[in-house]
């Protein structure tokens, strides 16, 4: 039995009717809690292997849950929350949520956002140095880029914006842990670094920069890379 556990840690139990048998239906194991204390418990006895955490629970604020499980624990968190500004999902992301989804959401949306996760969990411990996809090669140990067989030049804080969205691939990295890992402590708040330097890579590594499929902006909370898109 090899089926990814997952918990659901929801109060609205018409969201887990409609949670439970969509992921059962993809042969995912599902556990579910009402409360933030059930499944505190819950996460601690049976170590799933990503949690789905609504913000607004009963007994205590998702974002206190967050802290709690990461204070442990490193499997995936995406966050489900009617809470749609753009301060609450970069403070999610910011204090280790994997990913966040507005309430409403659809099967689909849900279904690729956890598969996403899973399969990218611990990214930046990958053994295998070389990346793959969407027509790059990124060869970590080299540090070489190469797109559909062409080497590709960039400069130092490019492959360093690179490397960042890579050791996260397909999740979100807000504006503020990219300026960091990047830019170091003097980079806090220069969001047109950002800009600037992910205008760079779309027009080195997008097969059309001005629509990108794989370096993906999140409006207000960051970038995605998705190395599984490919252009048409």
């Amino acid at each position: 039995m090899n089926q990814p556990l997952i918990l659901i840690i929801e109060d609205e139990e018409a969201l887990r009717r409609f949670l439970v048998p969509t992921l059962t239906s993809q042969r995912y194991q599902v556990l579910s809690a009402a409360t933030a204390s059930e499944g505190l418990a819950m996460a601690r006895s049976h170590n799933p292997d990503l949690v789905l955490l609504d913000l607004g629970l009963p007994d205590r604020d998702g974002m206190a849950v967050l802290q709690e499980l990461r204070s442990w624990s490193r499997k995936p968190v995406v966050i489900l929350s009617a809470r749609n500004q753009e301060r609450d999902k970069v403070r999610a992301l910011d204090q280790g949520a994997d990913d966040y989804l507005a309430k409403p959401f659809g099967a689909a949306e849900l279904l690729a956002r956890l598969r996403v996760a899973l399969r990218h969990t611990l990214q930046a411990d990958v053994e295998d140095p070389v990346v793959c996809g969407g027509g790059l090669r990124i060869d970590l140990g080299r540090r070489e880029v190469t797109l559909e067989g062409q080497a590709i030049k960039l400069t130092a804080l490019d492959y360093r914006l690179l490397e960042a969205l890579i050791r996260r691939n397909g999740k979100v990295a807000t504006h503020g842990q990219l300026l960091a890992e990047v830019w170091g402590p003097g980079g806090a708040g220069n969001t047109h670094y950002l800009r600037i330097y992910m205008a760079m890579l779309r027009r080195k590594l997008e097969a059309d920069p001005t629509r990108p499929k794989q370096f993906i902006t999140e409006p207000g909370v960051g970038y995605r890379l998705d190395l599984d898109a490919r252009g048409d």
